[in-house]
């Protein structure tokens, strides 16, 4: 069985965006709550619940997102690497130590 950690990398290690998600960063006053729309190699793209689109930097930003029905704990540091490679990233850090 897989543990707890590994299931949410394998949860991030797929598309990610559309999803409801929490984050805080230590240059923002309150917690951004809403939907990612899009990501970059240091952003995540936001709108809010009122249509306003937000920009929060992936460096040291931590938070939750709601994927397959579950709240992951969420780490902008551990996902700042560019979309199209997180998946690659994420699903080779489980297998390291393994045979190839």
């Amino acid at each position: 069985m897989q543990a707890p950690a590994d299931l949410s990398l394998e949860a991030l290690a797929g598309e990610i965006l559309g999803a409801p998600i929490t984050l805080e960063h230590p240059g923002m006053g309150t917690p951004v709550r809403g939907t990612l729309v899009d990501e970059t190699l240091g952003l995540f793209i936001v709108r809010l619940p009122s249509g306003r689109i937000v920009r929060v930097a992936k460096s040291g930003a931590v938070g939750t997102i709601a994927l397959g029905g579950r709240e992951i704990p969420l780490s902008g540091d551990q996902l700042r690497v560019r979309p199209e490679d997180r998946t690659k990233r994420l699903s080779l850090r489980g297998s390291r130590g393994g045979t190839r």
